[in-house]
């Protein structure tokens, strides 16, 4: 039962995340009405909330580039991955059906598209997802986002990246975020960046993390 509490969590979390942050861009989109800071808040507020509302149940992932780098960290079993990534893919999609199917009119429906060239976005968004990645790794108890800090500092640089740095690559930092609305609203162009760079910007996070801070390596 634990472990159908566990991806319960990761479904609704990962669901409620992107259906938020890629509606306020939609919305954003086709009536101007929320702003790009309106965007980075909504994404910040949401993640926060869910951190505190199932970071206790599953850990508070959402992502399955931070799922796969706590597995690296030897914070999580390696047998519980492929569940939560599929869980969380799953939430994606979900979320970005229903931002379509309320808000039919919007034509990106909050897709990750990059202003800037192509490897210049990609290096962004590895950066963007290993500074995540390391506040995660320093606040966060084992595999679980849980504490009175966790929530408002994961939200605060998901807040802080997305309004320096979603103009230039809509800060995605989280493969499923960016599949979601590409699957849904076939925006395709250019996906590999962001099925890429958050798994190689975390693992490096977590290279840098077990080098300097090696007492806390596998708490």
């Amino acid at each position: 039962m634990q472990k159908f509490s566990a991806l319960y969590a990761e479904f609704i979390g990962t669901f409620a995340m992107v259906f938020c942050g890629t509606a306020a861009m939609a919305v954003n989109e086709t009536t101007g009405a929320v702003a790009h800071e309106g965007v980075a808040i909504t994404w910040g507020l949401i993640v926060m909330v869910m951190i505190y509302a199932f970071g206790e149940q599953s850990g508070a992932h959402f992502n399955p580039a931070v799922t796969v780098s706590f597995a690296l960290a030897n914070r999580f079993a390696w047998k519980k991955v492929p569940r939560y990534v599929f869980t969380q893919t799953l939430g994606a999609i979900a979320a970005s059906m229903a931002v379509k199917a309320l808000l039919p009119e919007s034509e990106v429906i909050g897709a990750t598209i990059p202003s800037i060239s192509h490897m210049s976005a990609f290096w962004l968004e590895l950066l963007l997802s290993f500074f995540l990645m390391l506040v995660i790794l320093h606040i966060s108890t084992g595999s679980k986002e849980i504490g009175p800090v966790a929530g408002v500092a994961v939200g605060s640089v998901i807040l802080l990246e997305a309004m320096f740095a979603g103009p230039l690559t809509n800060a995605s930092m989280n493969p499923v975020r960016s599949l979601g609305p590409a699957l849904i609203g076939n925006h395709w162009e250019p996906i590999w960046i962001y099925l890429t760079a958050p798994f190689i910007g975390m693992a490096l996070a977590v290279g840098i993390f077990k080098v300097f801070v090696p007492s806390q390596n596998g708490h």
